[in-house]
């Protein structure tokens, strides 16, 4: 027997005694350069405007964006993905102000990059959810069905203003089939070759979305079922992993981040691409709600879900915490 006790020989708790030995041995570290901040940008307000069912994330005006996004690169952040929110007199059928030049996520992307130049990756939403008066991610039929086939002609338009307005990488969002391969093609012929594509590869029909619809002005009714994943599937999300890196996706994600971790595992493990996972606004309202409350420790149920999500396979993540995390990952 061990003087130390009845357990002779290696004693994994050796290895947890004081915070150094434990910070030492740590198999998976987050740093701030896996951090994308998405931020929402909306046309026609003079001050952000808070997000009621996310605690400390706003609209941003033009200006408060562009304050955002040098945060974000003092903080050490490598990204942020923006989302523009139009008016509602200037949403339609077909979402035209993701095509017009002049409409409020091309405006913001100009200004972001003319702010931070190449400091920051400034990525863009390619999606139609937030431009159409109906909320859905492409254009519909007579049936009111989505078209997968005239919302493709719709993303590619949407991918060359993106790319005109400076934005490093696209993030189709729609669940679109054959999105990533159109909108590749449509960028190297306008002469973008060197923008990359985020493939939005396994994104599910999550009941988690709710805040960001807030976030967004969604006009939905109903749901978007038929083109999002079913929450039941993994083998899917394989597949669309096939195609979309046989279309020529530079990145992938997996969206959910939290409830799908075994998927983000799986495409992990089947790539030698960068893989994103994006925590999205439920995850992050279910954190602040309970902290709220008393219930749960805030901050450190941040870097838990963060460290979660990397050691899960994510060498990306996308999270409203993202500055925050940065900074205080900065200090530790």
């Amino acid at each position: 027997m061990s003087a130390h006790g009845s357990f002779p020989g290696s004693r994994p708790r050796r290895l947890r005694t004081t915070p150094a030995m434990r910070r030492m041995v740590a198999e998976t570290r987050v740093h701030p350069a896996d951090l994308i901040l998405p931020a929402f940008v909306r046309e026609g307000i003079s001050e952000p405007v808070a997000i009621g069912s996310m605690p400390g994330v706003v609209q941003h005006t033009r200006d408060t964006l562009k304050k955002a996004a040098v945060e974000a690169v003092e903080a050490g952040v490598s990204g942020i993905m923006l989302f523009g929110v139009p008016l509602d007199e200037k949403k339609d059928a077909v979402g035209t102000p993701g095509t017009d030049p002049d409409g409020i996520l091309q405006l913001a992307l100009r200004d972001v990059r003319a702010e931070v130049g190449d400091e920051l990756i400034v990525m863009s939403d390619v999606c139609l959810d937030e431009v159409t008066d109906h909320g859905h991610c492409g254009v519909l039929d007579a049936q009111g069905r989505v078209d997968n086939d005239a919302t493709l002609e719709r993303y590619a338009e949407m991918a060359q203003v993106q790319a005109d307005a400076g934005a490093h990488v696209l993030g189709p969002s729609g669940m679109m089939d054959g999105q990533v391969g159109v909108i590749r093609d449509a960028l190297d012929q306008t002469g973008h070759e060197d923008v990359s594509i985020l493939a939005y590869t396994a994104k599910y029909s999550s009941a988690f979305y709710g805040p960001f619809r807030e976030a967004v002005a969604s006009s939905l009714k109903g749901d978007r079922k038929t083109y999002q994943q079913d929450p039941a599937n993994l083998r899917e999300s394989l597949r669309e992993l096939a195609l979309d890196l046989e279309e020529g996706a530079d990145m992938v994600m997996v969206k959910p981040a939290g409830p799908y971790l075994d998927v983000l595992a799986k495409v992990a493990d089947a790539v030698d691409v960068p893989v994103a996972a994006y925590q999205i606004s439920g995850e992050y309202a279910m954190v602040e709600a309970a902290a709220e409350k008393g219930w749960i420790d805030r901050d450190k149920a941040i870097m838990e879900t963060l460290t979660g999500i990397k050691r899960a396979g994510a060498s990306m993540i996308l999270t409203y915490w993202a500055v925050e995390a940065a900074r205080q990952l900065r200090l530790s």
